[in-house]
């Protein structure tokens, strides 16, 4: 089914050399969405599950038995701190393992084949290929990015150059969103501070004029609609990114009102606060660019997603 990189010749002169033959790769859609983009394919047998969105991968085809951690793009699952092919033996953030877990079911159920997908061979993720990654159940490969998005397991994260699954992923997570699901389930941690308070989150993702040129264009607004006062000391907001924004102690919004987070520089005030960034970190909204929005994201000191803005 999937043709080798290089010709019978040339491996040959790999195999005189000492070297490990390419993976093997064939092009084909990225996806069955009309127009997708084609993309570069290889097979692996997975060794273990790092966590929700890395997988430990003996890739076919490249002469060595040697692990390769893949990252799954297109999405972001919550973090672990404590890494092991013992379930026990892991730790993290909340809904960290369960992400981690749905991989594991997901690939048990897949025989541990994958098909591992991209548009351009040299996408990564610091030192990890950033690939789509999918398993074939009862005869169909199924998306493991999109699965865990849609479950409410992972977040959307758009990788710039990797547009293929954007749409498809920020509709399931949009659809997660409004069910309720996992990370969406406002209290799946425990009962949090000010649980009825009803707050909202909104971001300003494309401020006026050049984004790298207004910093503080860019923010997070936490609005408080009830009649108490509420503490965030601890709390966080987040883009899809790992970064994060941690509130001081102190920082308090108000009944009825708002706290703003920009993300540039600038000095702390009652309701207004600086995340010290030196670049943009939404994605604007530019179909003909392939970007197709991105998401604002608020967390309880103990790991319960409070409120969230996916947007378009």
């Amino acid at each position: 089914m999937f043709r080798r990189l290089v010709t019978a010749a040339t491996a040959a002169v790999l195999s005189l050399t000492g070297l490990a033959a390419p993976a093997q790769a064939a092009t084909a859609a990225c996806s069955a969405t009309a127009g997708s983009p084609r993309c570069q394919v290889w097979t692996g047998k997975v060794s273990w599950v790092a966590d929700g969105d890395t997988l430990r991968v003996d890739l076919a085809g490249d002469g060595t038995t040697e692990l390769k951690s893949i990252r799954v793009l297109g999405i972001q699952a919550m973090e672990q701190s404590k890494y092991s092919p013992k379930p026990a033996n892991r730790r993290g953030d909340c809904h960290a393992l369960a992400a981690t877990a749905r991989v594991e079911q997901l690939v048990k159920a897949g025989g541990g084949t994958v098909r591992i997908t991209s548009i351009s061979a040299a996408s990564r993720s610091g030192d990890r290929p950033l690939r789509s990654v999918a398993v074939k159940i009862n005869g169909r490969w199924q998306d493991i990015g999109l699965d865990l998005v849609r479950r409410g397991h992972a977040l959307w994260l758009p990788f710039a150059g990797e547009w293929a699954w954007d749409e498809a992923y920020r509709a399931a997570a949009q659809q997660a969103a409004r069910e309720k699901r996992a990370l969406y389930d406002t209290d799946t941690c425990g009962v949090g501070p000010a649980q009825t308070a009803g707050l909202t989150l909104r971001v300003n993702y494309d401020p006026d004029g050049v984004d790298q040129q207004n910093l503080n264009g860019e923010w997070f607004q936490i609005t408080n609609p009830s009649a108490s006062a509420v503490s965030l000391a601890g709390w966080w907001v987040r883009d899809s990114g790992l970064r994060r924004y941690t509130f001081p102690a102190g920082t308090v919004v108000p009944a009825d009102g708002a706290v703003y987070v920009h993300v540039g520089k600038g000095s702390a005030t009652a309701t207004d606060h600086y995340w010290g960034l030196t670049q943009p970190i939404f994605t604007n909204v530019d179909p003909a660019a392939h970007a197709y929005g991105d998401g604002g994201y608020l967390f309880d000191p103990q790991g319960d997603l409070r409120a969230w803005m996916i947007y378009p």
